[in-house]
């Protein structure tokens, strides 16, 4: 069946259900209502127009909350894509940031998005013992992209896996506890029984084909599971993450990055948004600027700056000049930490 036939075959509220068209309904009315608060000349037809342009173009999630950035398949890609414009100079430079660093770089975009989600994304570029180490912007931009857009489906594969794994352990392996008198013997006897890492690639597929599209969450291709699953006779957990963020089938599917060698080429893009209205504000901008949180020196809490509208490169110097802040704090922690460790070195010598 093509996605033609498909479109025309399904159900009314099918349809409306599966294209999000209600959730954005409702937020588009609640958005229109909170800013003829403040605005009552607004136009409801000029905003609601405006409202569904940004959410066509990908560029409606800057600066809302996380649930509304997960509540769809569609703002959750389109957040990965609004991401990558702002901070794609990180990859042109060639900086390496660790988890944290990235976390605030989201947390600029989303203030209250999770850092449980990011250490999920380490965890696909990175083994459990290095979750320290520094991530290129390349590596972590797909990996996120992966475990952002498809994270219901990486936790039932992740469930699969285990029950796979548990069941294929021998529960009649001896277990061989080494004496002083011979363990060598017994190492050399023990390492036979050691559980082959991964488990079987086809009843690992086996496993998960059921889920692929028979959920109400996002699933990778097929085709592209096969490709991954089929080229080799076992696979850990670890190797199948790697392997779906490495996808290039699976990055088109998605359809919001370019393959990895055109993801830092070309000029920037432009950066629009819709008004929004920060929990505990009573003001809101005029219709069609770009707005960012700032904090008042008279007041405890968050204020909106208004911005001209459209006006993409004010947007992206303030983000930028926020990420080159976060670069500069790390350069002089491992500046400070080096003229300790050479205090310590002077130390030992006296």
């Amino acid at each position: 069946m093509t996605l033609k036939e498909d479109r025309f075959t399904m159900s009314a509220d099918r349809y409306l259900a599966k294209n999000y068209v209600i959730v954005y309904l409702e937020d588009a009315i609640s958005q229109l209502l909170a800013h003829r608060e403040e605005n009552p000349k607004v136009e409801p037809l000029k905003y609601l127009s405006q409202y569904f342009s940004s959410l066509r173009d990908g560029n409606h999630t800057m600066f809302r909350e996380f649930s509304f950035i997960k509540s769809t398949s569609h703002s959750r890609a389109s957040f990965v894509r609004l991401f990558w414009k702002c901070f794609r100079q990180i990859g042109k430079k060639g900086d390496l940031l660790s988890i944290q660093e990235y976390h605030s770089l989201l947390g600029l975009l989303c203030t209250d998005f999770p850092f449980k989600l990011v250490q999920k994304t380490a965890r696909i570029v990175l083994i459990d013992d290095a979750l320290d180490c520094l991530i290129s912007f390349t590596d972590f931009i797909y990996a996120f992209q992966v475990q952002f857009f498809y994270e219901e489906f990486l936790d039932k594969c992740s469930e699969l896996y285990q029950t796979l794994q548990q069941s294929s352990q021998s529960p009649r392996d001896p277990v061989i506890v080494p004496t002083s008198n011979d363990q060598d013997a017994g190492g050399a006897h023990q390492s036979n029984h050691l559980p082959v890492d991964g488990v079987d690639s086809i009843a690992f597929f086996r496993s998960v084909y059921p889920v692929c599209d028979r959920v109400n969450y996002s699933t990778p291709p097929v085709a592209a599971l096969k490709e991954i699953l089929f080229s080799t006779p076992r696979i850990s957990f670890y190797g199948f993450l790697m392997a779906i963020a490495k996808s290039e089938a699976i990055n088109e599917h998605i359809g919001r990055l370019p393959p990895k060698m055109e993801l830092l080429e070309g000029a920037d893009i432009e950066l629009t948004s819709l008004p929004f209205k920060l929990p505990g504000t009573r003001s809101r901008p005029p219709s069609g600027t770009v707005t960012q949180r700032s904090t008042s020196s008279g007041h405890g809490r968050a204020s909106l700056t208004q911005l001209q509208p459209n006006s993409s490169s004010l947007v992206r110097g303030k983000l930028s000049e926020k990420a080159n802040r976060i670069r500069s704090h790390r350069q002089l922690a491992l500046e400070t930490s080096d003229e300790s460790d050479d205090t310590s070195s002077d130390s030992s010598d006296d």
